[in-house]
């Protein structure tokens, strides 16, 4: 099993659209013994790793417009495939190398209505809001006219809106379609038809989707908050009609760090409970969870995670767009995993058992996904370090703005037989997906063994005795199956320091996690759990240097705590050597310190989606 793991890994090293992979993997086994692995492997698979970004706003999305965003939807795809992209400031924008796949998800809500506004001559700029808007003197004062519109694009006014036109919305939208429908090249890139469902209360509780269509055909208008009354359990019920009318779709919710709670609450919206039937709705609509973007992580907190060093990553703890606190609880992915074994086995079934992507929530229509060249999300309002708070005022103070927490956040990866929109949607579907917070490793995440029950094998066709990330198993053995881990750097990035798996399980009505390191660039602790050590530090003069690391890893392991009856889940997570973070970048350019409060490095990362046991 091992060894045809290990050439399967020559799949990892070999070159994608763009992509030159051909290092030598860095092997060991679950008890930290290294061994050589062939560089020159052949596949076992036929699979290949993609990667794209299904989170990106342009002009017809409310806030851009006002945050001076003018690059359309076809503008969005031609950055994505390499071309550059000029942001609001002027500022030239251009990725490394070019995406896979593209989404652009503008809100539906208001969509393209603030375009119109602005236009003096449009039956919508002559409403009073469009001439205040017009007449507005600076960013701020266009800010503060955005404010007074917010109430009628959250639906949160007792009259009739006079301001909405619903035309307008169906000409952005058919103009969104077509763009998607243009770019779309079948084996080379792949555009998906798309919108953001912009759900929430009124003190910014965030309960977002992005909608993602399977092919070249899409509603008349999207479904919106307006349309569902904020509830997304309505969403669903859309979504289930639209299949039943021959469109597939799927939701993707994100920054539940901003949910208050609210994302993975354990009762409906209602407060009534959480039953099986809402958890096959949710789970057949909304299979894959969006952990890492611009506006911070939502993998785990350190209230939840006190035990995980890694825990406190590109943190935003607010609710969205204000300084409100979020509350932990219902907010961060991993707890929502535990929360799902524990209403399974109270027989609600697992209304959280998602996959995991990365994607940017730029509002620019371009991501930006390096540290090092980092245009931040919203326009004309973050794109100036001293805006960040990255970079002192002409006073010397730093700005307290919630733009410090952003982050050059993130991909998502698909293992898929192709580069169509068949193929990406159907690994989505099946969480064949990893996220990564900006650079391109591939991660590969298995349990194999002849014990291994496949519990989707007989759906999908695939191998009994082999389960993918994204899928689940139950075991025929009380021993520990074997998980099979993958891991290479991106080829233009830093290497990597650690692999690790994070197990969860439930005891005596309890949650229980834990870190598993199984693998190290150096260093290691002694006992069943390896320990790494910092693989790197920076220098004290903030050079930017990067320090020694892997170039990969390969590992066989078993869980040295399995049970085999309890149900437990297993994700990976693969731990970049320590780099310099964006406002430490700003620093240098502008000849300055780094802001004191304001983290220097970051640990790039990604997360694979779990592989779930389920006990006899």
């Amino acid at each position: 099993t091992v060894a045809l793991h290990l050439a399967a890994c020559g799949e990892l090293g070999q070159k994608s659209a763009d992509q030159d992979l051909s290092p030598t993997l860095s092997s060991q086994s679950g008890n930290n013994n290294p061994a050589a692995a062939p560089a020159d492997a052949t596949s076992s698979s036929d699979k290949k790793v993609f990667f794209g970004d299904l989170h990106v706003h342009t002009k017809f999305s409310f806030d851009s417009w006002i945050f001076g965003t003018r690059a359309t939807p076809d503008d969005a795809y031609e950055f994505a495939k390499g071309e550059p992209l000029k942001h609001a400031s002027g500022y030239v924008m251009q990725l490394r190398r070019p995406l896979d796949f593209l989404a652009v998800t503008d809100h539906g809500t208001y969509l393209g209505m603030f375009e119109q506004m602005d236009d003096k001559e449009s039956a919508v700029g002559q409403h009073p809001l469009a001439v205040s808007l017009r007449a507005a003197k600076d960013q701020n004062d266009r800010s503060r006219i955005f404010q007074e519109v917010l109430p009628r694009e959250r639906g949160y006014i007792d009259f009739e809106d006079d301001l909405l036109d619903l035309g307008v919305v169906s000409s952005a939208w058919s103009r969104i379609i077509e763009a998607a429908n243009r770019h779309n090249d079948p084996g080379n890139f792949t555009a998906f038809i798309g919108y953001e469902y912009t759900a929430g209360g009124r003190e910014g509780e965030n309960l977002h989707r992005n909608v993602i269509f399977k092919g070249d055909q899409a509603p008349a208008l999207p479904f919106t908050r307006l349309d569902g009354k904020n509830n997304p359990e309505r969403l669903w019920d859309w979504m289930d009609a639209i299949r039943e009318s021959g469109i597939d779709l799927l939701a993707i919710p994100h920054n539940s760090n901003g949910s208050n709670g609210w994302m993975f609450e354990q009762t409906r919206r209602d407060g009534s409970p959480i039953d099986r039937e809402y958890s096959i709705k949710r789970m057949r609509n909304e299979p894959l969870v969006e952990v890492t973007q611009a506006k911070g992580t939502s993998e785990t907190h350190p209230l939840l995670s006190p035990n995980d060093e890694l825990a406190d990553f590109e943190l935003m703890e607010y609710t969205i767009g204000t300084t409100k606190p979020s509350k932990p609880q219902g907010s961060y992915v991993r707890d929502a995993y535990l929360s799902g074994l524990m209403l399974d086995r109270q027989g609600s079934g697992n209304p959280f058992q998602f996959g995991l992507i990365g994607s940017s929530d730029t509002h620019t229509g371009a991501g930006s996904f390096r540290e090092d060249d980092f245009w931040s999300k919203s326009g004309l309002m973050d794109i100036q370090p001293q805006q960040r708070g990255s970079v002192p005022t002409d006073n010397g103070e730093y700005l307290d703005t919630l733009n410090r927490f952003r982050s050059a956040s993130g991909l998502v990866g698909v293992w898929a037989h192709e580069n169509t929109r068949d193929a990406i949607f159907q690994a989505l579907a099946r969480k064949e997906t990893f996220a990564t917070s900006g650079p391109r490793m591939k991660v590969k995440f298995e349990v194999m063994g002849n014990n291994v029950k496949n519990l989707a094998a007989r759906e999908s066709g695939r191998d009994a005795n082999s389960v993918t990330m994204g899928g689940s198993f139950s075991s025929k053995s009380e021993r520990s199956p074997q998980f099979i881990v993958s891991a290479l750097q991106d080829p233009i990035g830093a290497p990597l320091e650690r692999l690790q798996i994070i197990k969860g399980w439930i005891t005596d009505g309890s949650k229980v996690e834990e870190i598993f390191d199984i693998a190290c660039a150096q260093g290691t602790g002694e006992g069943q759990t390896s320990s790494c050590a910092d693989a790197a530090q920076m220098s004290e003069g903030l050079d930017c240097s990067i320090g020694e690391g892997s170039s990969g890893f390969s590992v066989s392991w078993e869980d040295p705590t399995f049970d085999s009856t309890m149900d437990a889940f297993y994700y990976v997570r693969v731990i970049e050597v320590p780099t310099c973070r964006w406002s430490t970048w700003d620093a240098i350019r502008a000849g300055v310190r780094p802001n004191p409060d304001l983290p220097t490095k970051i640990q790039e990362r990604a997360w694979s989606s779990p592989i779930w046991y389920v006990a006899n």
